[in-house]
């Protein structure tokens, strides 16, 4: 079956209890929709919930990174976009991006992820069975360019002067 390339979620909604006091969606949930489209695109790399339970392998996140574009509000409709850009033996860095059904860019994400051995739990190197599946992936999404907003950092930028 070929992969999407970037691997795009299922439709998503904003719902109710995400908003906050400023009317729209609060920070944390935009998390909440690039993990839900992680779980997606690592379902299709065979790293779904059976395997967490099964081989007692899973994925967890050692590093985030989100920028907020615009402003999300109740009952929007999203679908979020997954680029496996790099990948070793044992970890996996992505870029994602939340889109309005409309079109509009909501927010981005880069993501650093570790394959773990539940029985440590301790960083572990992929089993073969699923390296090709990301191997296959970053096939896919290899000859996509690297996003503009992949690899930023914080700062505060000053006048010169």
């Amino acid at each position: 079956m070929p992969i999407e390339a970037p691997f795009r979620s299922s439709v998503m909604k904003v719902e109710k209890d995400w908003i906050d006091y400023n009317g729209h969606l609060n920070m944390a949930f935009y998390n909440v929709l690039f993990d839900r489209c992680s779980d997606e695109a690592f379902e299709v790399m065979g790293m779904g919930p059976d395997y967490a339970r099964d081989r007692r392998l899973t994925i967890y996140t050692a590093e985030v990174h989100v920028c907020y574009v615009r402003e999300l509000h109740l009952d929007d409709q999203v679908r979020i976009s997954f680029q496996l850009v790099d990948h070793d033996e044992k970890r996996l860095r992505a870029y994602q991006e939340i889109h309005h059904v409309d079109g509009w860019l909501a927010a981005t994400s880069e993501t650093l992820s570790l394959h773990i051995d539940m029985a440590g739990p301790r960083v572990a190197a992929f089993p073969d069975d699923i390296m090709e599946k990301v191997e296959a992936m970053r096939a896919a999404h290899r000859a996509l360019p690297l996003p503009e907003r992949a690899g930023r950092s914080i700062e505060i930028r000053r006048k010169a002067g």
